[in-house]
């Protein structure tokens, strides 16, 4: 009887910051930036995802803007990717493992953080802009 081969683990590259910045950079509006003077993605300048700067958070650590509700269902859904430190408890951010995130994940959490913050931000600049729709990219 022949042995059976091990199959390859496909290993996938790290994700980092600039796995964030080429996901959400390709969503309408977005821009690069920073708060907090950590790396950011914006949009109508308003921040939807920025590393974590505050000494509470681990290192690698993702914010992204969502609200109270979802926040808690991902923390409780997955948290070794998912987590939260009382300096954010008020801020409707939850923060994010990137060694531990799934890139497809990520992409639609940096949909949902950007959305969010279209729903609340004006235009910038005063006067009227082509508006950004709300698209369906999930």
């Amino acid at each position: 009887m022949a042995k059976r081969r091990p199959r390859a683990v496909r290993k996938r590259a790290p994700v980092t910051f600039d796995t964030v910045r080429s996901l959400g950079l390709g969503l309408p509006g977005a821009e690069e930036g920073t708060t907090y003077r950590t790396p950011a993605l914006k949009v109508r300048g308003k921040m939807f995802a920025c590393l974590a700067s505050h000494k509470s958070a681990e290192p690698n650590t993702l914010a992204v803007r969502i609200d109270f509700d979802r926040r808690d269902e991902l923390i409780a859904e997955d948290p070794d990717t998912y987590y939260l430190k009382d300096h954010y408890v008020n801020y409707p951010v939850v923060l994010v493992r990137l060694n531990r995130v799934d890139p497809d994940a990520l992409r639609e959490l940096l949909v949902i953080g950007w959305r969010n913050v279209l729903r609340t931000a004006k235009p910038r600049g005063g006067r009227a802009r082509k508006r950004i729709g709300l698209l369906s990219l999930t």
